[in-house]
C-alpha cells in the first residue's frame, strides 16, 4: 500500500492529475461524481481507509459523519495543500478555497449606493453595503423593512450613512428627517450589527428601532459615537432583542456631550435568555438629556449590564430606570462612575432588580424604590406559582429517564441544526492552519476577516471555546477532521467503538410518542464520547467525554398514526452532582445538582460515541 503520509505533495498532484484525467474520459463513460469517490487520492477515500484501521469492528459505518468529509478533488486537494504551505497565497484564493472545500466565509462585498441622496424603501434587504449613505442631507425619510429577517449569518454594511452595518457615521451632522428600522435582524442566527458615529452632531434628527434582533441567537452588536455631540435629537429602541439568546449590545459615547437628548429603551433584553449590555460614556457632559429604560431586560433570565461613566460630568441630565433586570435568575450589573461630577442631575431606579455594584456613584441626585433583594428574587418562583420553572426552557429538551418508556408521550424540542451547511477540512490542511489565540491575527488574515466583523468574532469565539480550561472530571477535545474525531474517541474508549445520532429531524416541536426502545450496552450505565458543533469557517466539532451515563435508541411515532417517524438517540446524564444550581436543566424538571438524572435527545448533526455492543 503506498504511504500517503510520506508522499510528495508534487507527487500527490501527478498522481491526482492522472486519476482525474482516467474518470474524466468520455470513452469510459463513467460517471463523474462515481468517479471521483472511487479515486484513492481524495480525502473521503483517505477517510474511509483510516476509518478501517482505526476501528477494530466490522460494523455499518455511519455515513451521516463520513459524508462530512472535505468534497475536495484530488486534483483540488493537491491544490490547495500546496496553498495551505502559503498562508498568503491562501488568503488570496480564499473565495475558491471556501467554494471548493465547502467552507462558511463571507463575500468581500463591494461597495454600493454611494453618496445615496434621496428618501428610500427598503423591503427584504440583506448582504448590501453602504458608503455615504445620505451624505450632508436636509430632512429626508429612510425605512427599512425586514432587515436580514430570518437569514443565517447575515453580512451588512454601512459607513457614513447621512454623514456632513455595520452602520460607520449613521447621520452624521444631518439636520432634521427620520430614520426608521422594523424588523431589524429579526430571528436570525449569529447577528453581529455595528453602527460607528451614529448620529453624530446631527440636529434635530430622529432614528428610531422598532423590533431590533427579537428573537434572535446569540451575537452581538455595538453603537459607538451614537448621538454623540447632537443636538434635541430623539432616539429610541422599542423591543430590542426581546425573547432573543445570549444577545450582547455595546454603546459606547452615547449621547456623550449632547445637547437636549432625548433617548429611550422600552423592552429591551425582555424575556431574553442572558442578555448582556455595556454602555461607555454614556450622556457624558452631556446638557439636559432625558434617558428611560422601561422594561429593560424585564423578565429576562440572568444576563449583566455594564454602565461605566454614565451621565459624568453632564449636565441636569435625566435619567429613569423603571422595572430594570427583574429577572427570574440573578443578573449582574456594574455601575462605576455613575453621574460622577455631574450637577443638577435626577437619575431614579424603581423595581430595579438584583446583585448590583455601584463604584465612584454620584451621592446626590439618586433615588431608588421598590429595589429587589435577592431573598426576594430567590422566592419568585413560588410568588408566581412556580410558572419559573418552566418559563426560560424549551418543552422536551430535558426530560427524565422515566419517560423513555414504549408508549409515553412527550414534547420534542427543535432538534433541527441551524448552523450553516459545512465540511470537515482535510486534516493535512486544516493542520497546516493557525488555530491559537495567539496566532488569531494570522487566522483573520487568511479568512478575510476584519477588525470588528462578524468573521473576526467567529474566530475568536471558536478557539476561546476551544482553549477554555475543562470543567470537573472533563476530557475535552476541538476537532477539526473525522481522523481527529476518531482518534479522541478511540483514547477514551478503545478502538471498538460506534458514533450515532438521531435519524432526522421529524417530530421537532410536536408531541411524539415513544416506540421501542434500546438501551446501548444493556442499559448499564457506560461512558461516552459527545461531540457538539462550534460555529466556524470549516467544520468544528467539541467533543469531549461524558462519564456515568446512560444512552438509549428509541422509534419516535406520530402519537395519532403511531406510525415511526424518526429513530432518536437519547443521553441520560447519571451524576449531576458538578453541575451549576442555575442549570437549564433544573429550571425545567425542578430539583438541584445531585439529586436526579437529566437526559436528552442528541441533536441533528451532533453525535455520541460508545463501546460497540
Amino acid at each position: 500500500m503506498l504511504k500517503l503520509n510520506h508522499m510528495s505533495p508534487l507527487l500527490l498532484s501527478y498522481l491526482s492529475f492522472f486519476f482525474y484525467l482516467l474518470s474524466s474520459s468520455s470513452s469510459l463513460n463513467v460517471d463523474a461524481a462515481a468517479a471521483a469517490a472511487a479515486n484513492p487520492f481524495t480525502p473521503k477515500a483517505s477517510l474511509i481507509r483510516y476509518w478501517k484501521i482505526q476501528i477494530s469492528n466490522d460494523l455499518p459505518k455511519p455515513w451521516f459523519l463520513l459524508n462530512k468529509a472535505s468534497p475536495l478533488t484530488a486534483v483540488e486537494y493537491a491544490t490547495f495543500l500546496k496553498l495551505a504551505n502559503d498562508q498568503d497565497a491562501l488568503a488570496n484564493q480564499l473565495q475558491s478555497f471556501c467554494s471548493s472545500a465547502n467552507l462558511l466565509c463571507f463575500p468581500d462585498l463591494a461597495q454600493t449606493l454611494e453618496k445615496h441622496g434621496n428618501n428610500v424603501d427598503f423591503k427584504a434587504y440583506t448582504d448590501r453595503n453602504f458608503t455615504n449613505y445620505g451624505t450632508d442631507r436636509l430632512g429626508g425619510v429612510d425605512s427599512f423593512r425586514n432587515y436580514s429577517d430570518g437569514e443565517n449569518l447575515p453580512v451588512d454594511s454601512f459607513r457614513r450613512y447621512s454623514r456632513d452595518s455595520e452602520f460607520a457615521t449613521y447621520g452624521v451632522a444631518a439636520t432634521g428627517g427620520t430614520g426608521k428600522f422594523s424588523n431589524y435582524a429579526d430571528n436570525i442566527n449569529v447577528p453581529n450589527l455595528k453602527f460607528t458615529s451614529y448620529s453624530d452632531n446631527a440636529n434635530g434628527r430622529e432614528q428610531g428601532f422598532a423590533s431590533y434582533s427579537d428573537g434572535s441567537n446569540a451575537g452581538d452588536q455595538s453603537f459607538a459615537g451614537y448621538g454623540k455631540n447632537g443636538n434635541g435629537a430623539v432616539n429610541g429602541f422599542d423591543s430590542y432583542g426581546k425573547s432573543a439568546n445570549v444577545i450582547g449590545s455595546n454603546f459606547n459615547g452615547y449621547g456623550q456631550s449632547a445637547n437636549g437628548a432625548n433617548d429611550s429603551f422600552r423592552s429591551y433584553g425582555s424575556d431574553g435568555n442572558v442578555p448582556e449590555n455595556g454602555f461607555k460614556n454614556y450622556g457624558g457632559g452631556g446638557n439636559a438629556a432625558v434617558d428611560t429604560f422601561a422594561n429593560y431586560r424585564d423578565q429576562s433570565n440572568v444576563g449583566d449590564d455594564l454602565f461605566t461613566s454614565y451621565a459624568k460630568n453632564s449636565n441636569a441630565a435625566k435619567a429613569n430606570f423603571v422595572n430594570y433586570g427583574k429577572s427570574f435568575n440573578e443578573g449582574t450589573d456594574k455601575f462605576t462612575g455613575y453621574g460622577k461630577g455631574a450637577s443638577g442631575h435626577s437619575i431614579g431606579f424603581e423595581t430595579y432588580g438584583v446583585n448590583n455594584t455601584f463604584k465612584d456613584y454620584a451621592k446626590t441626585g439618586v433615588s431608588f424604590s421598590k429595589y429587589v433583594n435577592a431573598s426576594v428574587t430567590s422566592s419568585m418562583g413560588m410568588m408566581m406559582g412556580g410558572k419559573a420553572v418552566n418559563k426560560w426552557v424549551e418543552p422536551g429538551k430535558f426530560f427524565r429517564e422515566g419517560m423513555l418508556k414504549t408508549g409515553t408521550i412527550m414534547p420534542m424540542p427543535d432538534i433541527k441544526d441551524k448552523m450553516p451547511k459545512r465540511s470537515f477540512l482535510p486534516r493535512v490542511i486544516s493542520s497546516k492552519l493557525p488555530f491559537s489565540m495567539s496566532k488569531i491575527m494570522e487566522m483573520k488574515k487568511i479568512f478575510h476577516a476584519w477588525e470588528n466583523s462578524s468573521m473576526a468574532s467567529i474566530l475568536a469565539a471558536g478557539v476561546g471555546e476551544c482553549e477554555r480550561a475543562p470543567s470537573a472530571g472533563e476530557t475535552k477535545r476541538c476537532v477539526g477532521s473525522v481522523e481527529d474525531m476518531i482518534d479522541f474517541s478511540i483514547s477514551v474508549l478503545g478502538r471498538n467503538v460506534v458514533v450515532r445520532t438521531t435519524e432526522n429531524t421529524e417530530g421537532s416541536k410536536k408531541d411524539v410518542m415513544i416506540g421501542k426502545v434500546n438501551g446501548i450496552n444493556g442499559g448499564m450505565v457506560t461512558k461516552s464520547v459527545s461531540c457538539h458543533q462550534s460555529l466556524f469557517p470549516y467544520l468544528l466539532y467539541y467533543c469531549h467525554s461524558v462519564p456515568k451515563v446512560r444512552v438509549y435508541e428509541a422509534d419516535i411515532l406520530d402519537p395519532k398514526t403511531k406510525a415511526k417517524i424518526n429513530h432518536g438517540v437519547a443521553i441520560c446524564h447519571v451524576d449531576t452532582s458538578s453541575w451549576s444550581a442555575g442549570h437549564g436543566a433544573f429550571m425545567a424538571l425542578g430539583s438541584g445538582p445531585g439529586k436526579i438524572e437529566v437526559c436528552h435527545w442528541i441533536f441533528e448533526n451532533d453525535m455520541t460515541w460508545t463501546t460497540a455492543d
